[in-house]
């Protein structure tokens, strides 16, 4: 009886150690998929002005530590060298927004503004808060003021009379308006926002950020001063997706998806040939 039931015990440990390769591969394909995402998100946005392409990063899960019996004519108190320790799988340990600047292309639209460097337009919500973006597509509303696609007015407010000829905005951001009787005034100063960690700003949709404890708080500069980028009239920031690197990401993940697909099947056929 005695020796029954250690085999029965040991079947189930066998059992379970099966179901443990189920979950491990099963979370796998879990991590992959949400690569994928990640992946299709950025390959569905390589148009979109002044986006940046994420990065998906991985960690590996707690491991169990299983500690070996002494073996019949080990020194007492001898300590084995390694032990073992098993995996139990993978998870998404974070998204990150890759920096870099994408490549400037230029439109000839007098109100198209591209950051060359660091620094982030402001731009103020209807319900008064401050987003920030790169998307520097703006146009002016029925009063002559500055602002976004969606008609949110960029900050400080810059106001062009109806009757200006000519509007130029410098590398500082300054915006000189000629009016018609040739006269040049300056009618306000584009500032840009820096962050001590921009990467934890967090994305709203619409090409907007808003700030977070992670990205600490905006630093308003002038533009080509303390860090901050300068501004390029006429051109936009095109987004820093390289197709050829995403679908290559693309085809890792899949095989990757695939690989632990094949460790499910086998691992669930091992276990039937228990039963």
């Amino acid at each position: 009886m005695a020796a029954f039931g250690s085999s029965k015990v040991a079947d189930a440990k066998k059992r379970n150690g099966k179901m443990k390769a189920l979950s491990i591969a099963a979370s796998g394909m879990l991590a992959q998929q949400q690569r994928t995402e990640v992946v299709a998100n950025n390959l569905a946005n390589m148009t979109t002005t002044g986006y940046q392409r994420r990065r998906t990063e991985f960690n590996d899960l707690l491991y169990r530590h299983m500690p070996r019996r002494q073996k019949a004519g080990s020194s007492p108190g001898e300590v084995v060298p390694s032990g073992i320790h098993a995996g139990l799988g993978v998870k998404v340990g974070a998204v990150y927004r890759i920096h870099e600047q994408g490549s400037l292309k230029q439109t000839s639209n007098t109100f198209d503004l591209a950051i060359q460097g660091e620094g982030y337009f402001q731009i103020q919500l209807p319900n008064g808060d401050l987003a920030y973006t790169r998307d520097g597509t703006f146009q002016l509303n029925e009063g002559g003021q500055l602002v976004t696609h969606d008609g949110f007015p960029v900050q400080p407010n810059i106001g062009v009379t109806p009757n200006a000829k000519d509007v130029t905005i410098n590398s500082s951001g300054e915006v000189l308006v000629t009016g018609a009787d040739g006269a040049t005034a300056n009618v306000g100063s584009l500032q840009l926002a820096m962050f001590p960690n921009a990467g934890g700003l967090r994305a709203v949709g619409d090409n907007l950020f808003i700030a977070t404890e992670a990205s600490g708080a905006a630093a308003a500069a002038s533009p080509g001063l303390n860090g901050a980028g300068t501004v390029l009239q006429g051109f936009v920031e095109s987004s820093n997706v390289n197709a050829i690197e995403e679908v290559s990401a693309l085809v890792r993940a899949s095989r990757a998806y695939e690989m632990n697909s094949k460790v499910m099947s086998a691992a669930d056929q091992m276990m039937a040939t228990r039963r």
